[in-house]
């Protein structure tokens, strides 16, 4: 046999013994990736159906299109402050303990959840302004609760724009907690994306991804026990359907929202937060919107995006101040 045929064989064989190496390694690799997202989904599993029974139930519920809508209501105040969560607050009724401590001393406060959030149920209804409004509506409705004090954190600004102009014999005054404006867009989010985001989600790599993630209430004025009500709610309702659903209609409920403004004798109180990390045009943007306002305020704050957890002290004072003085007029 030539010596070039030897080498050849040699060569040959070397590389098939290569490959089969490197087979081997992809296998383990890819049955290693396997059973990590098996034990994953099989954790996810396991710690939910734990979670579940350890939900302390607060607030009560109101039927709304047959679903169930959590409402909590505290303090007995002669006026009445409904207070709106922004996108994705796992339970807005413990979530604004903070405000609700400071306020029910003053006011009758009713904290809704949407649907989605904290103990409501989710819903397939589309999740427009119009439709999300309506729910509210129907919700207070319900409740008899037909003269009030609006406020209203993040996206729920922008759905207030509308609400306000839809009922303005109901809405007394409203106040913004560093709330959305339209001419601050969201960027716009495909359905492809949030299917995406619903394997990811029924896979359980959220509870990984809140597990490495810092816990936003830490060092805040939440007792322990809410603390823990606060992360298996935050579990629970995290990319839920009723939320990405939301996500995707958002762009457009800006889009509707463009031409919306205050009706001008519509008492508007802003608390804004004086240096927006990434939006330098935040504070200028909410002033603009005060501009055709007979009674109007911001207040600019020294704090993030949830200012209600921070400086709920001056928050009250500050909105008790402003509803004072209308009394007053």
């Amino acid at each position: 046999m030539k010596p070039s045929v030897v080498k050849e064989g040699r060569k040959s064989s070397k590389t098939k013994r290569l490959l089969h190496i490197l087979l081997k390694i992809f296998a383990a690799i890819l049955i290693a990736i396997l059973l990590f997202i098996a034990g994953v989904y099989t954790y996810n599993q396991i710690a939910s159906h734990s979670e579940q029974k350890r939900i302390e139930p607060y607030g009560q519920y109101v039927s709304v299109d047959g679903k169930q809508m959590n409402v909590l209501i505290e303090g007995e105040g002669e006026e009445t402050v409904v207070i709106l969560p922004g996108y994705g607050n796992a339970a807005p009724g413990l979530d604004f303990e903070p405000l609700l401590s400071e306020l029910t001393h003053y006011y009758k406060v009713v904290v809704v959840e949407p649907f989605g959030y904290g103990l409501s149920d989710q819903t397939d209804k589309e999740r427009s302004t119009e439709q999300i409004v309506s729910e509210i509506h129907q919700t207070l409705q319900s409740l008899q609760i037909d003269r009030y004090i609006l406020m209203a954190h993040s996206i729920s600004g922008l759905y207030s724009m509308d609400y306000v102009n839809q009922y303005p014999d109901e809405v007394s005054a409203y106040i913004g907690l560093d709330s959305s404006v339209p001419t601050l867009s969201e960027q716009k989010i495909d359905s492809s994306v949030t299917d995406q985001i619903k394997w990811f989600r029924n896979l359980g790599f959220p509870r990984i991804q809140l597990m490495l993630s810092d816990d936003p209430y830490d060092e805040l004025p939440y007792d322990e026990v809410t603390k823990e009500q606060l992360q298996i709610l935050r579990q629970k309702n995290m990319y839920n359907t009723t939320q990405l659903n939301e996500a995707v209609s958002m762009y457009s409920n800006f889009q509707s929202a463009a031409q919306l403004s205050f009706p001008p004798n519509l008492p508007v109180q802003f608390f804004v937060q004086a240096n927006h990390p990434v939006t330098p045009e935040w504070a200028p943007e909410h002033e603009k919107q005060l501009a055709n306002s007979v009674h109007a305020e911001m207040v600019l704050l020294e704090a993030d995006h949830y200012l209600y957890r921070t400086h709920a002290k001056e928050i009250a004072a500050k909105v008790r101040e402003f509803t004072g003085a209308l009394t007053t007029q």
